[in-house]
């Protein structure tokens, strides 16, 4: 690879692109949007279109598209040519202003909720300034992509991009609003910034063709226990094999070329099984870097001879795979709210943050564990590679003590404050020391920034970030209020340390500094009241009590319909996801399994004849073909409980009831039949296994 500073950002419409292709006036008019947050002049959109063109054909594009996330998850896109015709009726290549700010792909076929009926087919695309356009390349073809945000012609939200820009207006409208109470005249911007580590398996072409399940559904459905898997601990961070390296390469070059910083490569714990992990930016573009990091995951994947897998459990008993997102906030001044400075000033916002982070959690860690919620991840979550469905904070050991300190202050003093802040004083180099310690938590501060390890990997962060966004916003605005309200006149440090006292306390039950996978842990947060949403229906069910209609309301990020809607598709969703996989489960075991077994059934018959010609007297084959015989039945008896369990959770009337039912009894049936496939694959001779069994998959790349 080339020095990567030479060709990076090469495929996208970078600020330096913009300064070289646009006036000065029209440049700093569009810096003012993108860094600044400034209404966008319209004015310059036929400028901006002209040169994003101009560039995108230079470089080979002959197409556009509106490039936006639909809530039924991934992207969307659709393709036109850069031709018009003049006003002489002769082709030109052309990007009008029009076209560069709005597109109107059909609607129909999109996951509306009810909010709409099919019939009802337009919907609109709108450009996002703050995200740079870019081009996607195939082969030879080249495509200028503009990220959008997608809206029906009533105005209804119909992605996932929309509400996190207008939860970045919350919580920017509530920090900066507690900044203003502390006497902060500085602050003019409030900046989010993400992160999120990608992990993902990456299996051999030929085997995982072998395999309808994961061609079908992403995911093995059957798969006895390997004799090696993780067990050793030896692919952690062990020596990256030759093969994965020269695909980890190509890789990281091809995301460079997109201006994607990709940071971090290593092993990750199940053999075959990877991470990459990005340098942070701020969260809107980060999120749009991590879909298109997805897609280019799987297309050098498959230049390698390989499949890349992004589903949060691929393989039973081994790790899944996550997606650990990491946020912080700041400003224009440069300030991370979470980094624990050793300036005073600094420190009051860095202790209002966390209070901030605790009463979110306190009030809606339900919806955090909401916002991670599909058929996927529920295989993962409380496994021994995720944290638990219980939502709580860590500190680490020396905040957490400060906190303890702060809370058993009683009235606050002048000379109380000063020692706080000499004991802060030392808080940045023993804060970093001590903190993300513990692996198992669900929302950890680690020095800077807090980590959220629940999200699955094939997931849109958009979903996370919006709702980490609006707890937060909705701890400022507590805090705020209770300043506003506070009767200690003297200044508002004190105001703040009166608030920060109470909010401590009364967010306790939130921090958990011990192991989350203990069942002590799962006791201990019943008597706390934290609620411990095991799947994904009833995860669901929690956006839409009526306090949390209340947060997306005052935020102003979704309406109540609108929220409807978005719990809907989501049940949908997990309703599809199951009969697919249910379905998917019943043709394997009919088509591939039971002749297997019937092969091998007709060896040992043929044996047992054999045997008994010979005149032997011995009934161990006879007892072998028993087995064979009884797993057999025990496999149709398996695909017969689950088709009656299909039939009756489709008769469910709402989707949340049959969500519930797919579940429940439904997931049962297809562990019940599990286990027979399984262990008819621990039976069956090697030769005749119709599909690559786990240690294939896990040892062979």
């Amino acid at each position: 690879m080339a020095t990567i500073s030479k060709f990076f950002g090469e495929l996208t419409f970078s600020k330096k692109v913009m300064n070289e292709k646009l006036s000065k006036g029209v440049y700093n008019k569009l810096l003012s949007t993108i860094d600044s947050g400034e209404p966008l002049d319209q004015s310059i959109a036929g400028d901006v279109a002209h040169a994003m063109k101009e560039w995108a054909i230079e470089n080979g594009a002959t197409h556009f598209t509106h490039w936006f996330q639909p809530q039924r998850g991934g992207t969307a896109e659709k393709h036109d040519a850069f031709i018009s015709y003049d006003k002489n009726g002769d082709i030109v290549e052309r990007l009008s202003a029009r076209q560069l700010i709005q597109s109107e792909p059909d609607a129909s076929s999109f996951p509306s909720g009810g909010m709409r009926s099919t019939f009802e087919a337009r919907g609109y695309t709108a450009w996002d300034p703050t995200s740079p356009a870019f081009l996607l390349e195939t082969g030879e073809t080249k495509t200028l992509v503009i990220p959008s945000v997608f809206l029906s012609w009533t105005g209804d939200v119909l992605d996932i991009k929309t509400p996190l820009l207008r939860s970045l207006k919350a919580v920017s409208d509530a920090a900066l609003r507690l900044q203003r109470l502390l006497g902060n005249k500085k602050v003019s911007k409030i900046k989010v910034f993400g992160g999120p580590e990608q992990e993902y398996f990456l299996f051999a072409k030929e085997l995982y063709a072998s395999r309808p399940d994961m061609l079908i559904c992403g995911r093995t459905l059957f798969g006895a226990a390997p004799a090696k898997g993780q067990q050793m601990e030896d692919h952690y961070f062990g020596a990256i094999k030759s093969n994965v390296l020269e695909f980890m390469e190509n890789f990281d070059k091809e995301l460079y070329r997109r201006g994607i910083p990709a940071k971090t490569r290593h092993n990750e714990v199940s053999p075959n099984q990877f991470e990459i992990a990005p340098l942070y930016e701020e969260v809107n573009l980060s999120i749009d870097h991590n879909l298109q990091l997805m897609d280019i995951l799987k297309k050098v994947a498959d230049e390698h001879d390989m499949v890349a897998v992004l589903h949060e459990k691929p393989l039973g008993g081994v790790n899944g795979s996550g997606k650990h997102f990491n946020l912080s906030i700041g400003d224009n001044t440069g300030a991370n709210y979470f980094d624990p400075s050793g300036t005073p000033q600094d420190n009051i916002i860095f202790l209002l943050s966390l209070a901030a982070v605790m009463l979110g959690v306190d009030k809606f860690g339900g919806l955090l564990r909401g916002s991670v919620a599909d058929a996927g991840n529920d295989h993962r979550l409380g496994a021994n590679e995720a944290p638990p469905a219980i939502m709580s904070v860590y500190l680490g050991e020396y905040l957490e003590a400060l906190m303890n300190e702060i809370e058993g202050l009683g009235k606050i003093t002048d000379k109380k404050i000063s020692e706080i802040y000499l004991g802060l004083k030392d808080l940045p180099k023993v804060a970093k020391d001590t903190s993300d310690r513990n692996r198992t938590s669900p929302l950890a501060f680690t020095g800077n920034k807090f980590e959220f390890r629940a999200v699955g990997s094939s997931h849109n962060c958009a979903e996370a970030a919006t709702i980490l966004n609006m707890i937060i916003a909705y701890g400022y605005n507590k805090i705020a209020d209770r300043m506003q309200d506070s009767s200690n006149k003297t200044n508002a440090k004190s105001k703040a340390f009166e608030v920060l006292e109470k909010v401590l306390k009364e967010t306790r039950r939130v921090r958990f500094e011990g192991n989350n996978y203990d069942s002590k842990w799962h006791r201990e947060a019943a008597k706390r009241g934290l609620p411990n949403t095991k799947n994904t229906p009833v995860a669901l069910e929690l956006f839409l009590e009526k306090d949390a209609i209340k947060l997306y309301e005052d935020m102003g990020v979704l309406s109540e319909r609108e929220l409807h809607s978005k719990v809907e598709i989501k049940l949908e969703a997990y309703n599809k996801t199951k009969n697919i996989e249910f379905k998917t489960a019943i043709n394997i075991a009919k088509t591939l399994v039971m002749p297997a077994v019937l092969k091998n059934i007709a060896l040992f018959g043929g044996a047992n004849s054999a045997v008994k010609s010979a005149g032997i007297k011995s009934g161990a084959v006879a007892a072998d073909l028993k087995i064979l015989d009884k797993v057999y039945a025990d496999i149709k008896s398996g695909m017969n409980s689950l088709k009656k369990e299909i039939d009756a959770c489709e008769k469910q009337i709402t989707e949340l009831k049959k969500a519930k039912a797919y579940a429940s009894s439904g997931v049962a049936a297809l562990d019940k039949l599990r286990v027979a496939v399984d262990t008819a694959e621990e039976l069956v001779a090697d030769e005749l296994w119709p599909m690559a069994k786990y240690q294939e998959l896990l040892l062979v790349l």
